[in-house]
């Protein structure tokens, strides 16, 4: 399901406060998001990982088509994959799949800095910072510190 742009602006905002790292963007879909950042963040490596077979497809051609050389999008299943070092890793999934993104998190303990969620909150967990956005639903994005994150 893409984000609306308001979204989109406040993620991009909060990327942009995560240093100089990677940025993993969890269930990438058509590459509403991956785009944008790559283009804006020349400098900084863009990795999507997307499991839907045509989304992934239309967003490599859109890649190769626009030469973004810093983003690498997988056909992979983010759940069964070791996380690069990063940054920030970026998301918008449903509760349940915030539920097991927090339990990879605490059993891998990646090298990673952020988490990014637009929408739901990561369970039981204490955001670092929150953005609530002027839309119908005043919807939230939150900013986790890793490292802060416990069972």
């Amino acid at each position: 399901m893409p984000s609306s742009s308001k979204a989109y602006g406040s993620m991009m905002a909060l990327v942009k406060e995560t240093g100089k790292g990677t940025i993993i963007d969890l269930g990438s879909g058509w590459g509403n998001f991956v785009f944008p950042i790559a283009r804006q963040m020349p400098e900084r490596q863009v990795i999507g990982y997307e499991l839907s077979l045509f989304p992934w497809l239309i967003s490599t051609i859109i890649k190769n088509a626009f030469c973004l050389h810093n983003l690498t999008l997988y056909r992979k299943n983010f759940y069964h994959e070791k996380l690069p070092d990063a940054s920030v890793i970026v998301c918008y999934l449903y509760p349940q799949a915030m539920n097991k993104v927090k339990r990879k998190l605490l059993t891998e303990r990646p090298n990673v800095d952020f988490l990014i969620s637009n929408n739901f909150a990561l369970p039981f967990a204490q955001a670092s910072k929150k953005i609530q956005l002027s839309d119908f639903y005043k919807s939230p994005v939150y900013l986790y510190h890793i490292a802060k994150i416990t069972a």
